[in-house]
């Protein structure tokens, strides 16, 4: 894929009755994917969706905290977990939850794949307590609020070189 070329929409499988699996190509390195991932300044730039979006948290190792809360036009969104185990520039594990239902707690497995040849392929499993909660999340625009923030992730590894 040329730097020019249009990514393609993250792919999105329900592989088991409580998990939702994606993956996406990006036209970066696996070190430039993860620097986008863990530094503070660069995921502030992308992962809101282009709401401002303010870093509380990020300790990116084994029980580090993360906290980002969003801003939206409709209000405040808080996000949080731990990590179980990370591993540069390979892979992470971490929980995920969101403020608005607090206890529902995700296990979000990411890995990177270095494609050798210039990029990466990141595949994240989200594991779900319950069908009904994996159900919710897919069905709350969890897979368009996630293209939005990969397109901005786009940009954001294209200007890191």
């Amino acid at each position: 894929m040329s730097p020019a070329a249009k990514p393609s929409p993250a792919t999105v499988t329900q592989p088991s009755d409580r998990e939702v699996r994606t993956e996406r190509i990006f036209n970066a390195t696996r070190e430039r994917v993860w620097k986008a991932m863990t530094d503070p300044a660069l995921v502030a730039q992308w992962w809101g969706r282009g709401n401002t979006l303010v870093i509380e948290r990020l300790e990116v190792q084994r029980g580090g905290h993360w906290r980002f809360v969003e801003h939206t036009p409709d209000g405040q969104h808080g996000f949080e977990g731990r990590f179980r185990e990370v591993t540069p520039p390979e892979r992470m594990v971490r929980t995920f939850e969101w403020d608005g239902m607090p206890g529902h707690v995700i296990v979000e497995s990411t890995m990177l794949e270095d494609l050798g040849d210039g990029r990466t392929k990141v595949i994240t499993l989200s594991l779900f307590h319950t069908t009904e909660e994996r159900d919710g999340m897919v069905q709350s625009g969890m897979t368009e609020g996630m293209n939005q923030s990969y397109v901005a992730l786009d940009k954001v590894l294209a200007a890191l070189g």
